[in-house]
Protein backbone atom coordinates (compact mmCIF):
# COMPACT_ATOMS: atom_id res chain seq x y z
CA UNK A 1 0.00 0.00 0.00
CA UNK A 2 1.30 3.44 -0.53
CA UNK A 3 0.97 6.20 1.08
CA UNK A 4 2.05 10.37 0.19
CA UNK A 5 2.01 12.45 3.22
CA UNK A 6 2.48 15.94 2.74
CA UNK A 7 3.77 18.38 5.64
CA UNK A 8 5.05 21.90 5.84
CA UNK A 9 1.40 24.13 5.30
CA UNK A 10 0.58 26.87 7.39
CA UNK A 11 -0.29 30.60 7.64
CA UNK A 12 2.51 32.91 6.43
CA UNK A 13 2.30 36.94 5.82
CA UNK A 14 2.67 38.20 1.86
CA UNK A 15 5.89 37.93 0.64
CA UNK A 16 6.99 35.19 3.21
CA UNK A 17 8.09 31.71 2.33
CA UNK A 18 7.07 28.44 3.40
CA UNK A 19 8.34 24.22 2.05
CA UNK A 20 6.72 21.52 1.55
CA UNK A 21 7.51 18.46 1.38
CA UNK A 22 6.07 14.92 0.35
CA UNK A 23 7.09 11.75 1.27
CA UNK A 24 6.28 8.72 -0.43
CA UNK A 25 6.06 5.47 1.85
CA UNK A 26 5.03 1.69 0.81
CA UNK A 27 5.21 -1.60 -1.35
CA UNK A 28 7.49 0.94 -3.78
CA UNK A 29 9.46 -0.27 -6.92
CA UNK A 30 9.94 3.02 -8.81
CA UNK A 31 8.97 6.88 -8.68
CA UNK A 32 8.65 8.86 -12.18
CA UNK A 33 7.27 12.19 -12.21
CA UNK A 34 6.45 13.24 -8.68
CA UNK A 35 4.57 17.37 -8.56
CA UNK A 36 2.73 19.39 -6.53
CA UNK A 37 -1.00 21.00 -7.13
CA UNK A 38 -3.39 22.98 -5.66
CA UNK A 39 -6.86 23.79 -5.19
CA UNK A 40 -9.01 26.54 -4.42
CA UNK A 41 -12.81 25.68 -3.61
CA UNK A 42 -15.08 25.81 -6.81
CA UNK A 43 -12.25 25.42 -9.01
CA UNK A 44 -10.17 22.49 -10.32
CA UNK A 45 -7.29 21.34 -9.05
CA UNK A 46 -4.27 22.77 -11.30
CA UNK A 47 -0.58 21.95 -11.54
CA UNK A 48 1.90 23.82 -9.44
CA UNK A 49 5.30 22.45 -10.92
CA UNK A 50 6.43 18.60 -11.82
CA UNK A 51 9.97 16.41 -11.92
CA UNK A 52 10.68 13.83 -13.67
CA UNK A 53 12.74 11.33 -12.42
CA UNK A 54 15.60 12.64 -14.18
CA UNK A 55 15.40 15.61 -12.43
CA UNK A 56 13.34 17.74 -15.76
CA UNK A 57 11.12 20.39 -13.85
CA UNK A 58 8.13 22.42 -15.41
CA UNK A 59 6.13 25.04 -13.19
CA UNK A 60 2.90 27.10 -13.82
CA UNK A 61 3.95 30.42 -15.19
CA UNK A 62 2.33 32.00 -11.97
CA UNK A 63 4.93 30.78 -9.83
CA UNK A 64 8.04 30.95 -11.98
CA UNK A 65 10.71 32.66 -10.58
CA UNK A 66 9.04 31.93 -7.43
CA UNK A 67 8.88 28.07 -6.71
CA UNK A 68 11.05 25.81 -6.74
CA UNK A 69 10.49 21.98 -6.55
CA UNK A 70 13.27 19.39 -6.16
CA UNK A 71 13.68 16.21 -5.43
CA UNK A 72 15.40 13.16 -3.30
CA UNK A 73 15.16 10.05 -5.29
CA UNK A 74 16.47 7.62 -2.54
CA UNK A 75 14.22 9.08 0.24
CA UNK A 76 11.63 9.03 -2.21
CA UNK A 77 10.92 12.96 -1.63
CA UNK A 78 9.80 15.52 -2.99
CA UNK A 79 9.86 19.29 -2.60
CA UNK A 80 8.54 22.90 -2.83
CA UNK A 81 10.42 25.76 -1.91
CA UNK A 82 7.75 28.76 -2.41
CA UNK A 83 9.10 32.23 -1.95
CA UNK A 84 7.15 35.82 -2.40
CA UNK A 85 4.36 34.39 -1.78
CA UNK A 86 1.25 35.91 -2.78
CA UNK A 87 -2.40 36.00 -1.53
CA UNK A 88 -3.52 34.15 -4.26
CA UNK A 89 -1.21 31.40 -3.32
CA UNK A 90 -3.81 30.73 -0.91
CA UNK A 91 -5.12 27.11 -1.33
CA UNK A 92 -4.59 23.62 -0.42
CA UNK A 93 -1.97 21.65 -2.03
CA UNK A 94 -1.26 18.24 -3.18
CA UNK A 95 1.32 16.26 -3.79
CA UNK A 96 0.69 13.51 -7.09
CA UNK A 97 3.37 11.00 -7.75
CA UNK A 98 3.37 7.67 -10.74
CA UNK A 99 4.16 5.46 -8.72
CA UNK A 100 5.39 1.76 -9.84
CA UNK A 101 4.59 -1.00 -6.89
CA UNK A 102 5.62 -4.49 -6.74
CA UNK A 103 2.82 -5.48 -8.83
CA UNK A 104 4.55 -4.38 -11.53
CA UNK A 105 1.52 -1.48 -12.57
CA UNK A 106 2.10 2.71 -12.95
CA UNK A 107 -0.28 4.50 -10.78
CA UNK A 108 -0.92 7.84 -10.33
CA UNK A 109 -1.29 8.21 -6.11
CA UNK A 110 -1.96 11.60 -4.53
CA UNK A 111 -1.39 12.51 -1.12
CA UNK A 112 -4.74 13.98 1.22
CA UNK A 113 -3.19 17.80 0.52
CA UNK A 114 -1.97 20.95 2.88
CA UNK A 115 -3.62 23.79 3.21
CA UNK A 116 -1.04 27.42 2.65
CA UNK A 117 -2.94 30.71 3.54
CA UNK A 118 -1.37 33.67 2.84
CA UNK A 119 -2.78 36.30 4.12
CA UNK A 120 -1.62 39.31 6.95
Amino acid sequence: QVQLVESGGGLVQPGGSLRLSCAASGSILGINDMGWYRQIPGKERVLVAAISSGGNTQYADSVKGRFTISRDNAKKIVNLEMNSLKSEDTAVYYCNAWINTYTAIWSEYWGKGTLVTVSS
